[in-house]
């Protein structure tokens, strides 16, 4: 079967509707503009998921070695709310998480963040009960936020925002991960001592309970939602 132009055009924008970026780090209330404080990603243009968890783009899914280098150093005071905002409504169910790895040399160097350094500080997950089932209230919004714990030792980091989607996650590369970095300073903090760690690639193998799901169709005797990664932080 022939498709018109109009025909697909109007399937491509409806599939890059359904995605999103995000470009914007929040930092105590106030979104940066585009790209600021967070490294450009490769789909700046197309807002597709990254869909392989052994992919290097599963890190902060930058556009080339120069995106780091491009962007700016947000200062952070530790203890404060940061966050993404994101470029469209973010309407697929799934999990969000925040990571953390210090960054060295520097946060703007395309060499952090390449080692078993990333530990999560924060996560929202989906709520189960027998009664309802999977509840994923974190549907259409445009924002998320977190807070940095006051125990963070000073120093520059990249911050890792994501969101797992799980609508189509029934099968094998079918959850869609949504990822931004951003690069920080962050200053009064502590001395914590952040773990466990990960890297990424590696945090996940892709067949993981809160990866590999059919949220439309749970498993007998299923009790709830499991979070993929390491425990959160606290600091």
């Amino acid at each position: 079967m022939r498709l018109s132009l109009v025909t697909f055009l109007t399937a491509a924008v409806q599939l890059a509707w359904g995605h999103y970026t995000f470009p914007d780090l929040i930092v105590n209330g106030t979104a940066a503009p585009d790209w600021q404080f967070v490294r450009i990603t490769e789909n700046h243009y197309s807002n597709g998921p990254v869909t392989d968890v052994k992919s290097q783009a599963i890190r902060c899914y930058e556009l080339d070695s120069s995106s780091a280098s491009q962007t700016q150093t947000a200062t952070v005071v530790a203890g404060s709310t940061i966050g993404f905002k994101a470029d469209n409504t973010m309407g697929h169910p799934g999990y969000f998480s925040a990571y953390l790895s210090p960054a060295s040399p520097a946060a703007n160097s395309p060499n952090a963040g390449l080692g078993k350094t990333w530990f999560k500080i924060w996560e929202w997950a989906p709520k189960w009960t027998a009664s309802t089932g999977l509840i994923f209230d974190s549907e259409n919004i445009n924002q998320f936020t977190f807070t940095v714990p006051k125990s963070t030792p000073n120093g520059q980091y990249l911050v890792r925002g994501e969101q797992i989607a799980l609508h189509a996650a029934g099968s094998a590369n079918g959850a869609q991960f949504y990822v931004g970095c951003a690069q920080i300073n962050v200053v009064g903090g502590g001395n914590g001592s952040p773990g466990p760690t990960t890297s990424f690639p590696g945090a996940y193998s892709g067949t993981e309970p809160g990866i590999l799901i059919n949220i439309y169709n749970l498993p007998a005797g299923y009790s709830g939602y499991t979070s993929p990664g390491p425990a959160v932080w606290r600091g």
